[in-house]
């Protein structure tokens, strides 16, 4: 099941009702190693796809199970384009990195926030999409470590 099905539980308050200060109980931060992926859903998926490579000069990668145009950057991270809804109930989406996946999940549902049933994956990398409290999908993303 897709997380844009699922809607913020009443639980979560907005920023302008709650600063970190006012949590109680232990708070667990998730390790956040950066943002590795962003992804667009467009009508205009081919003009922008031409303006990705041509103008921006990103190359293209292929990735088996990644429906859309899939790019890397320099720094590893990557930039999809994708047809309206090809990326779920969304336009727009960002991927934060963690170390592990499940144990990020488990820290999500603990402060009470949407996230999909299961991790999906793709020959790259391990994802799930959660909704956050502003109401937009993120991602967390977990990626192989790379042999030294």
């Amino acid at each position: 099941m897709f997380c844009s099905m699922i809607t913020p539980q009443p639980a979560i308050r907005s920023a302008r009702d709650r600063r970190p200060s006012d949590q109680t109980g232990p708070v667990t931060a998730m390790n956040v190693r950066g943002i590795v992926f962003a992804g667009t859903g467009t009508g205009a998926r081919y003009e922008m796809t031409g303006f990705v490579q041509d103008v921006l000069g990103l190359g293209r990668a292929t990735v088996a199970g990644v429906e859309a145009d899939l790019f890397d950057l320099p720094d590893g991270s990557s930039f999809a384009v994708a047809w309206p809804d090809g990326m779920g109930a969304t336009s727009r989406s960002l991927g934060f990195l963690v170390e592990d996946i499940e144990q990020a999940v488990r820290e999500l549902r603990a402060a009470a926030v949407p996230v999909d049933d299961e991790i999906s994956a793709n020959s790259r990398e391990r994802y799930v999409h959660f909704r956050a409290p502003d109401g937009q999908l993120y991602e967390l993303v977990e990626r192989p470590a790379r042999p030294s």
